[in-house]
This record gives structure tokens, C-alpha cells and sequence, in this order.
């Protein structure tokens, strides 16, 4: 920082330049006074010397001895006498050093000329050329002319004087001591002003650091007091002004951390909106919501693309309506409600504040409440149409051969076996779903049991026309499940799969060993699962296939049976598919149920 932009160089300059110009008008002054009281004081001995010369010349009547007299008395003296008696007779002292002024000048000047005509003493300086080898040479000096009368009753004068450069040399000296007592005194004016400026600009600055501290955020810093004048005062009030402060900005953190946590304790996202709809600031629920629409756009990031534009037309709404707007926006298989309000700075909309709610449980809840009807009621209904209707033609009588009643009384028992498979797979499903499932744990060589399921299903295959293969990390693999439940898992899984798979196509069985367990995958190269329907396809009574036809449909249960014997087993079970090329189901059991054998 440049001195003169500090309080230090400002306070320092003010007190040197008044300092200085208080200097320079005493300077002036006193070098007048000083002037005027030298060349009062050389006129006043000039005067006293001329007026004993006067006397001499009076009072003696040997007009030699006078004279020598007078020049004895001005010898000491640096000065000129002239004694003007009459025309004839002018005497001048014997100082050489200095020129003689004809007698005639003296006479002739406007103010010496009163000495012989008023008869009074008269002082004049000023410039009275001589000629010194025909050259003009100015010669400032001063004078004084005392009137006088001589023995024999002549009138005369007596004339003192002498050169101005005495006096300037006197006057020289005494600016030279001027001068340098003002410089002593601008020297020491500057120490003192430098002093007393840094005396007071130094709790300024430690208030300025303090300040910066502050800034900073570190309230706990303390300003000293050092003084008890303004200055100090103004420490005092600094340091409870950042006690005071110290005390909003924990309160405010405190209510930020309070808000911050219910925020993110809340089940519900929370998004708010500056008044041009930009986002300010969201909760992880909602922050889930715009992580899940940024992959919905594949992964790019596009300007007024951040949400859904139905989220951002709903803003626009609040914002014009000023009321509070729902809507439901859906994408990634889910379902979300869209509460947004308006958000006020006094009179004036400063933006908007949204509530977003995943409401795809629910939903889903609502669509198996609906399907579990539907499919229970299109279970049962078929069995027993049939039941009834073979039922009435042998009561009838309309069946005439022992052939035709063996048929009927087949299809009657195969349906009453559907409706006994149908009502204890929900019984079964029932039990695990209540946590009553008992799984009986035996260490299982992973080689050899999926060799007894790729033999339990390779004549289906034939006859389906697909290819299956299987693979496996490691014959010698052992881990400890339920063999009868995971063949169970495996049987509903495969069957799946080579029903939905088409003529020439492939499914394969993988069994990885991993660290901690066995991943277990079966994947085809079938028709695939609708996206919509990946998120239900382990609910019970659910099926892809929405025509529900005889030969490729089964109940619906099998794979909410497979998902709870997995889970029983401390495992989990995904699915990965895609429309027309293929489905993945993988499951993971554990190594940890070598504890339950």
C-alpha cells in the first residue's frame, strides 16, 4: 500500500504541511523583522557616531585636531564620514573601502537636502552610483545626516555611511540560522507526526486484522484495548460486536443444521427454485430423482434439460397462477407426484419450493392388488369351467363310450391337480413370505447338481429346439445351500426360459465362485421382458406375457417362490433384459450358511 494512501502517510503529510507553511509564514516574517531591525540599528549607531562627530566639530575650535578627532571615532567603525561645511569646505573620513559620494549628490537629494534646509536628522537607503574609472558602479548603502553648526557660526552636516552588504550579511546569517532551525524543526515535526500517527493508526490496523479474522469466520478474535479514548472505546464496542456476531452465526448455523437435517431425514425429495427456475438447493431423495433423469437422458447434460419438462412447466405455472400445482411425472419405471408452491420475499415471488414423492410402491401395490384379483379369479375360473362343464355332460349322459368318459374323467383330473398345484404353490409362498420356510443345508458340489439340471431339461430342450449349455468355475466348487429348494429356484428359472425362447436359440447356465459366495446366472436369447414389467416380475401372480395362453404361461408364482427361497438363503435375485434379445436372471448364495448345516 502506497504511503499516502494510508492513514499514517495522510495523517504524516497533514501535520508536515501545515508544520511547513507555519514555518514558512514565521520565516518570512521574522527575516522582515530581522531586516528591518539590523538596518534600524546600524541607523541608530550611524546616527549616535555622526552625532558625536557633530559635537566634535562644534566644540572644537583647532578645525585639524577636529577632524582628526572625528576620524578617530569612525575608524573602529565600517563607515564613511562626509563633513560638509560650506562649498569649499568637505572633508571625508580616510576609509578607503569605500567610495566617497560627491557632496553634491548629497545635497542635491530629495531627503538629505532637509539636513541643511530644516535643520533635522535624516535617514535614507538606497542606490547612489559612484564613477570609479569611468564606469557607473551602483553602491547601496545607508545613510544618515546629522545637522551641525561650526565654531564660527557656520551651518553644516555630518554625513554617516555605509554599505548594505553588512547589513545583508547579517541578514544572510540570521536566514542561514532560520533556515536550519527550520529544517531542525521539520525534522523533528516529521519524527513526532510519524510517531503520533503510528501511536494512533496502530489500533486501526490491529482493528483491520481483526476485521479480516472476522471475515474469515474466526469470531473468537479480540481487539486490545490499549487506550481508554475513542479508540479504545471503539475496541470495546468492535470486540462485542463480534461476540455478538459470533452468537447470530451460531444461531443461524444451528437453524441451517436443523433445516439440513430434516431435509435429509425426510422421505420426500425437496427441490428449490430461484425465480428464473434454476435449482438452489435439494435433499438426497431428490438429488436420487435428478441422478435417475440425467440417465434418462443418456448420461448428457442439457442446458434447460436439468429436469423433466413437465416439472419445468409446472414452474412456470405456480409462477403465473401464484397457487400451489401438482402433476406426475414418470420415466426409469418409476412414478413420481409433483407438489411445487410458490416461495415469497414479502409481496414478491422470489422462486418455488417442490415436493417430490416416489409414489411407484404405491402404484405397483395398487396395480398387484388389481392383477392378484384378476389372476386368482382367471386361475381358478378356467379349472372350474371346465370342471363344471365335463362335470354336466357325464351327469347328462352326453358322453355315450367308456373312451370319451376316460377322457373327460382325465381332463377332470388333471384340472383338479392344476387347482391343487395352483392352491398349494400360494400356501407354499405364504410361509416363506411369513418367514416359516425350513431349509435343510447340505454341502453341494456346484459341478455336479448343474450337470442334474442341464439332464433334467436337455429332452425339453430337444424337443423345443434350443441349445443348452452350462458352465462352471471350478468342479470341485463346494458351498452349503438347500439343494431340493435351489433345484426348485433352477427348475422355475430354466423352464422359463426355454419356454420363451425361440426355435435356434440358446440358453446358458453360468455358476461363477466368487469370494464370498456363488452367482448363479441363467440367460436366454428369448423374446425378453417388457421394461414396464421388469420391476414386477417377481410380484406373485405376475406374467409377462399378458395372453396368458396355456402353453407357455404357467401360474405366476414361480418366481416370487424363487425370489424367497434366495432371500431365505441370505442371498438376492436380479434380472437384466431387453426387449427381443435376451433375459438375464442372476442370484447370489452366500459362503455364511456353512453356520446353519
Amino acid at each position: 500500500m502506497l504511503l499516502w494512501r494510508s492513514v499514517v502517510g495522510k495523517l504524516w503529510i497533514t501535520i508536515i504541511l501545515l508544520v511547513a507553511v507555519v514555518l514558512l509564514i514565521l520565516t518570512i516574517l521574522l527575516l522582515s523583522f530581522f531586516e528591518d531591525f539590523l538596518v534600524n540599528k546600524e541607523a541608530e549607531q550611524l546616527e549616535t557616531l555622526a552625532g558625536k562627530i557633530a559635537s566634535v566639530m562644534e566644540n572644537y575650535e583647532d578645525r585639524q585636531a577636529a577632524l582628526e578627532t572625528a576620524w578617530e571615532i569612525i575608524e573602529i567603525y565600517p563607515a564613511k564620514a562626509a563633513i560638509i561645511g560650506d562649498e569649499e569646505h568637505v572633508w571625508y573620513s580616510p576609509n578607503e573601502e569605500i567610495k566617497p559620494i560627491p557632496s553634491k549628490r548629497l545635497k542635491e537629494d530629495a531627503v538629505l537636502e532637509d539636513v541643511f534646509n530644516k535643520r533635522e536628522t535624516v535617514v535614507k537607503q538606497g542606490d547612489f552610483p559612484i564613477l570609479e574609472n569611468g564606469e557607473q558602479i551602483h553602491n547601496q548603502v545607508l545613510i544618515v545626516g546629522v545637522p551641525m553648526e561650526l565654531y564660527n557660526g557656520e551651518d553644516g552636516a555630518v554625513f554617516l555611511y555605509q554599505s548594505l552588504e553588512v547589513v545583508n550579511k547579517t541578514t544572510n546569517q540570521a536566514k542561514k540560522i532560520i533556515y536550519i532551525s527550520a529544517g531542525i524543526g521539520i525534522v523533528l515535526t516529521t519524527i513526532f507526526a510519524f510517531f503520533l500517527s503510528t501511536r494512533i493508526t496502530s489500533p486501526l490496523r490491529k482493528m483491520r486484522e481483526a476485521a479480516l479474522e472476522v471475515a474469515k469466520g474466526k469470531f473468537n478474535t479480540k481487539v486490545p484495548m490499549v487506550t481508554h479514548d475513542e479508540i479504545g472505546e471503539l475496541s470495546v464496542a468492535f470486540n462485542r460486536m463480534g461476540r455478538q456476531l459470533k452468537n447470530y452465526i451460531t444461531a443461524l448455523n444451528q437453524e441451517k443444521e436443523q433445516l439440513a437435517s430434516i431435509l435429509s431425514s425426510m422421505a420426500d425429495g425437496v427441490i428449490t427454485f430461484d425465480k428464473r427456475g434454476t435449482m438452489l438447493t435439494s435433499n438426497p431423495p431428490a438429488e436420487r430423482f435428478v441422478q435417475a433423469w440425467y440417465y434418462e437422458q443418456g448420461m448428457v447434460e442439457l442446458e434447460g434439460k436439468e429436469l423433466p419438462s413437465e416439472i419445468n412447466d409446472l414452474f412456470q405455472l405456480v409462477v403465473t397462477l401464484e397457487k400451489e400445482q401438482m402433476t406426475e411425472v414418470e420415466f426409469q419405471g418409476r412414478s413420481w407426484v409433483v407438489v411445487m408452491t410458490p416461495l415469497y420475499n414479502q409481496s414478491y415471488i422470489r422462486g418455488a419450493v417442490a415436493v417430490l414423492r416416489d409414489m411407484t410402491e404405491e402404484r405397483r401395490l395398487d396395480k398387484l392388488r388389481k392383477d392378484f384379483i384378476a389372476n386368482v379369479s382367471h386361475e381358478l375360473r378356467t379349472p372350474i369351467a371346465m370342471l363344471q362343464g365335463y362335470s354336466e355332460a357325464i351327469v347328462d349322459d352326453v358322453v355315450g363310450s367308456e373312451e370319451e368318459k376316460q377322457e373327460v374323467a382325465k381332463i377332470i383330473y388333471d384340472e383338479s391337480l392344476r387347482m391343487g398345484r395352483l392352491v398349494n404353490e400360494l400356501l407354499d409362498l405364504a410361509r416363506m413370505e411369513a418367514g416359516h420356510t425350513e431349509l435343510r443345508y447340505d454341502l453341494v458340489n456346484l459341478f455336479e447338481f448343474s450337470e442334474k439340471i442341464i439332464r433334467k431339461f436337455s429332452g425339453l430342450a430337444r424337443e423345443r429346439k434350443v441349445t443348452l449349455n452350462h458352465s462352471v468355475d471350478g468342479k470341485e466348487r463346494m458351498i452349503y445351500l438347500d439343494p431340493d429348494r435351489i433345484e426348485q429356484v433352477l427348475t422355475n428359472l430354466v423352464d422359463n426360459a426355454l419356454r420363451h425362447t425361440p426355435e435356434g436359440g440358446q440358453v446358458e447356465l453360468y455358476v461363477k465362485s466368487l469370494e464370498n459366495g456363488v452367482q448363479i446366472d441363467v440367460q436366454d436369447t428369448g423374446s425378453g421382458i417388457p421394461e414396464d414389467d421388469l420391476p414386477f416380475v417377481f410380484e406373485r401372480f405376475y406374467k409377462a406375457d399378458k395372453a396368458r395362453t396355456r402353453g407357455r404361461s404357467g401360474t405366476g408364482l414361480g418366481l416370487a417362490i424363487a425370489r424367497n427361497i434366495v432371500e431365505a438363503h441370505g442371498g438376492y435375485i436380479t434380472v437384466h433384459s431387453k426387449k427381443n434379445e435376451g433375459t438375464t436372471f442372476s442370484f447370489f448364495i452366500p459362503d455364511s450358511n456353512k453356520d446353519k448345516w
